[in-house]
C-alpha cells in the first residue's frame, strides 16, 4: 500500500486564538449532524399531517437520514485523507445545507425524504472531517483532550438538545423551521470552514480511491441497516428484511476479503484493528451509543404516552441531560491524558448503568423531581465521559494518513449501535406491553402502567448495554501519564 503523506498548507504553529477557531468550526458541525438525527422526532406528527404520510412510511423521514449516514461514513472518512481534510469537510456541508433548504420547502412525502437522505449523505462526509481536523490540529496529548472533550460533549448533548430544540419550534412556529433553521448556521459554518480550517494534501501523486471496496462496504452497511429498520414495521421473517439482512452480512465479509487480499489500495487496512485501542475503543461506543440513543426514545414516550407532557415540556426535561453530558465530557478532558481512557471509561458507565436502573423505575405516578431528575443527570455524566474517553481511543496514536479513516469508523460504530440498540429494545419493550395488555381492558390507567412496564424494560435492557461496553473496556490497554499531558499544550481560546 502506498503511505500517503500529510503535511498543512497553513502555517506550521497556529495561536490558541486560531485553534479556538478551528474547534467551534469542527464543533458546530458536528453539532448540526447529531441534531438533525434526533430534531425531528417531536415533529413527526406534524409532519405526518401536513404532507399526508401515510404511516407505515412515516419513519423513512428518520431512516432516509440515518441509513444513508451510516452507509457512506466509511467512505466519507477515507475521502477526508485522501482529498484534504477541509475541501471535504465544505463539501459536506455545502451538501447538507442546500439539502436542508430543500426538506424545509418540500411539499410532498418523496421531496422531504430525498432530502432527508441528501443531508445525510452531507452528514456523512462531514462527519468525519471533523475528528480529522481536530486530531492533525491538536497534537499535543492535554490540548487534544480537552478538544475532543468539548467534541464529544457537543455531540452527545446534541441528541438531546434536538428534543427540545424540535419541540420548541414545532409548538411555536412550524416543523418546516426544524430544518431551515440549518441554512444560516450552514452558512455560517461554511465561512468558518473557508476562514479557519488548515488543509492538508497528499504528495503522492498515485492514490487512488478503492471504488469496489466503497461501493460494497456502503452498500452493505445500508442494507444492513434498512433491515434492522424495517424489522420493527414488518417483522423479521418479512421477505424484505431477510433479504436485506442476508445481503448486508455478504457484502460487509465480502469487504473483508476483498480487503485482505486483493484491494492494492484499501479502503480500511485491516491493520488498524490491531491497534488494540482502536479495536475497543469502536466496541465500547458501540454499547455506549446504542444505550443512549435508545434512552432518547424510550425516555421521550414515557414523558409524553406515561406522564402526558406536551412537546415543549418533554424538551426542557431534557436539559439535564444535555448539561451533564456536557459537564461531564469537558470537565473529564484534563483528567484523561493523565489516566488513559480505561478507568474513565469503566467509570462513566458504571454511572450510566446507575441511571438507567433508576430511570427504569419510572412510572405513571413518577414526578419529574423526584424520579426523573437524578437519573437524567447521573446519565448524562457518565455518558460525557464515555464519549470523550472513546473518541480520544479511538483516534489517537495512529499516523496522519488515517486520522479520517479511524474517524469514519468511529462514526460507523455510533450509528450501527444506535440503529441496532433501538430496534432491539423496541421488540423487547412491545412484547412486554402486549403481555400487560392481554389480559386487561385497554385504555387509561391500565394502558399508562403498561406502557411504563414496557419502556422501563427497554431501559433496564439499556443499562445492560453499559455493561457489555465495561466488559469491553476491560480490553483497553493501560496507559501511562505522558509528561507532555502536564503543560506546554496548545491554548484554547474560551
Amino acid at each position: 500500500m502506498t503511505v500517503q503523506t500529510l503535511r498543512t498548507s497553513s502555517a506550521p504553529a497556529q495561536s490558541g486564538n486560531r485553534l479556538g477557531l478551528v474547534l467551534a468550526a469542527c464543533c458546530l458541525g458536528q453539532f448540526m449532524i447529531v441534531l438533525d438525527a434526533s430534531v425531528v422526532n417531536v415533529a413527526l406528527p406534524a409532519i405526518a399531517g401536513d404532507l399526508h404520510f401515510d404511516r407505515h412510511h412515516l419513519q423513512w423521514v428518520n431512516n432516509a437520514y440515518t441509513i444513508t449516514v451510516c452507509g457512506f461514513l466509511l467512505l466519507g472518512g477515507r475521502l477526508a485523507d485522501l482529498f484534504g481534510q477541509r475541501r471535504v469537510f465544505l463539501a459536506g456541508a455545502v451538501l447538507f445545507t442546500l439539502a436542508s433548504t430543500v426538506g424545509g420547502a418540500a411539499n410532498d412525502p418523496v421531496t422531504l425524504v430525498s432530502a432527508r437522505a441528501f443531508q445525510g449523505l452531507g452528514a456523512a462526509i462531514m462527519a468525519p472531517a471533523t475528528l480529522t481536523v481536530l486530531g492533525t490540529s491538536f497534537t499535543r496529548p492535554a490540548a487534544r483532550a480537552r478538544a475532543f472533550g468539548l467534541w464529544s460533549a457537543v455531540s452527545g448533548a446534541a441528541g438531546a438538545i434536538g428534543v427540545l430544540v424540535g419541540g420548541a419550534i414545532t409548538e411555536w412556529f412550524s416543523w418546516r423551521w426544524i430544518l431551515l433553521v440549518n441554512v444560516p448556521i450552514g452558512i455560517v459554518l461554511i465561512a468558518a470552514v473557508c476562514w479557519v480550517v488548515p488543509e492538508t494534501q497528499g504528495r503522492d501523486r498515485s492514490r487512488k480511491l478503492d471504488l469496489p471496496g466503497a461501493v460494497t462496504v456502503t452498500l452493505g452497511l445500508m442494507a444492513t441497516v434498512y433491515g434492522v429498520a424495517e424489522s420493527h414495521t414488518y417483522g423479521w421473517d418479512s421477505a424484505r428484511v431477510l433479504t436485506a439482512m442476508v445481503a448486508g452480512p455478504a457484502l460487509l465479509a465480502f469487504f473483508l476479503v476483498y480487503q485482505a487480499k486483493f484491494a492494492q489500495q484499501p479502503l480500511v487496512p485491516l491493520s488498524i484493528f490491531r491497534n488494540r485501542s482502536v479495536s475497543a475503543a469502536n466496541l465500547v461506543v458501540f454499547f455506549a451509543i446504542a444505550a443512549l440513543y435508545s434512552t432518547f426514545y424510550f425516555f421521550t414516550l414515557i414523558l409524553q404516552q406515561v406522564l402526558g407532557y406536551s412537546p415543549l415540556e418533554t424538551g426542557l426535561c431534557y436539559l439535564p441531560v444535555s448539561l451533564g453530558i456536557a459537564i461531564g465530557g469537558w470537565g473529564i478532558s484534563s483528567v484523561v491524558p493523565r489516566t488513559g481512557p480505561r478507568p474513565i471509561l469503566l467509570g462513566g458507565l458504571a454511572l450510566s448503568c446507575a441511571g438507567l436502573l433508576w430511570l427504569s423505575r419510572a412510572d405513571e405516578a413518577s414526578t419529574f423531581t423526584a424520579d426523573l431528575l437524578g437519573p437524567s443527570l447521573l446519565l448524562g455524566f457518565g455518558m460525557g465521559a464515555v464519549l470523550n474517553a472513546t473518541t480520544n481511543a479511538a483516534t489517537s496514536g495512529l499516523p496522519a494518513r488515517q486520522a479520517g479513516l479511524a474517524s469514519g469508523l468511529l462514526n460507523t460504530t455510533r450509528q450501527l449501535g444506535s440503529a441496532v440498540g433501538l430496534v432491539s429494545l423496541a421488540g423487547l419493550s412491545a412484547a412486554r406491553i402486549d403481555s400487560e395488555l392481554a389480559d386487561g381492558k385497554p385504555g387509561g390507567e391500565a394502558t399508562r402502567h403498561a406502557l411504563a412496564s414496557g419502556y422501563g424494560l427497554a431501559l433496564s435492557g439499556a443499562a445492560l448495554f453499559t455493561v457489555a461496553g465495561m466488559l469491553a473496556a476491560l480490553w483497553l490497554p493501560v496507559r501511562k501519564a505522558s509528561s507532555r499531558s502536564q503543560g506546554g499544550d496548545e491554548t484554547l481560546a474560551p
